[in-house]
């Protein structure tokens, strides 16, 4: 199983950046995990879109999901049809994208998608959020999208590969009640799921990068940035 990073950027993209997109693969098999600013060119660049498994997504906010619009069109022009994974709870961009691209399923549900197998569970955020966990052929994959809390993620991280978890904020900048973590948190999640490495999103535009990794790997040192390209072979 393969994890690539497409974009990592929170809120919006820097500078030639995209927001959140990860691609997990096996063989012919892909599942794109958010499709936010900036994704869906740097997924054109390796296949074609209308060739994905599934996409999956872990909640509406527009960082995480605005390049579903421009994959409508790309399917429509193709006459192409992709099982996207998403919230159960009502959104009205999920009603704006209902029509013949996309087959909505609940992403709330365990399931077997393809050769993969999917869970998820709900996490602390200000719009309804799920972390998703994909496992093949033994090995583990746990992306927390964004979250503002642990809740019950150490017991579904546990001995994960690999996790791609939030880590908006430094030290000094996290404060109770932010929607995110904060890199350390981010890194004590890691430390105490015994997870395999830790990869850090969600860096906003202008972060101070350097710090929000040494922070990090002050608590878990297998930590890194997630930064677009880095590709994990598990």
């Amino acid at each position: 199983m393969e994890l690539r990073v497409l974009g990592s950027d929170g809120s919006y993209p820097r500078e030639n950046g995209a927001c959140s997109g990860f691609l997990v693969s096996h063989g012919e098999e892909r599942l794109l995990l958010d499709l936010g600013c900036g994704v869906l060119p740097r997924l054109m660049a390796l296949s074609d879109p209308a060739r994905l498994t599934a996409v999956l997504l872990t909640h509406w906010h527009n960082d995480h999901v605005s390049d579903m619009l421009a994959l409508r069109y790309c399917l429509q022009l193709r006459g192409a049809r992709l099982d996207v994974y998403a919230p159960p709870e009502p959104h009205p961009l999920k009603d704006y994208l209902t029509g013949a691209e996309f087959n909505f399923l609940d992403v709330s549900l365990p399931r077997a998608v393809g050769g993969f197998s999917l869970e998820a569970l709900k996490v602390p955020h200000p719009e309804p959020a799920y972390a998703l966990k994909v496992s093949r052929g033994g090995r583990t994959v746990v992306y927390t999208g964004d979250a503002a809390e642990r809740g019950g993620l150490e017991g579904f991280c546990r001995g994960a590969d690999a996790l791609v978890c939030d880590a908006t904020f430094t030290l000094a900048q996290w404060k109770p009640g932010m929607p995110h973590f904060s890199a350390a948190q981010a890194a004590g999640l890691a430390r105490d799921a015994g997870v395999g490495r830790l990869l850090l999103t969600h860096f906003q535009p202008g972060s101070d990068g350097e710090t929000l990794v040494k922070e990090a790997r002050a608590v878990f040192p297998a930590s890194e940035y997630a930064a677009p390209g880095l590709t994990l072979r598990l």
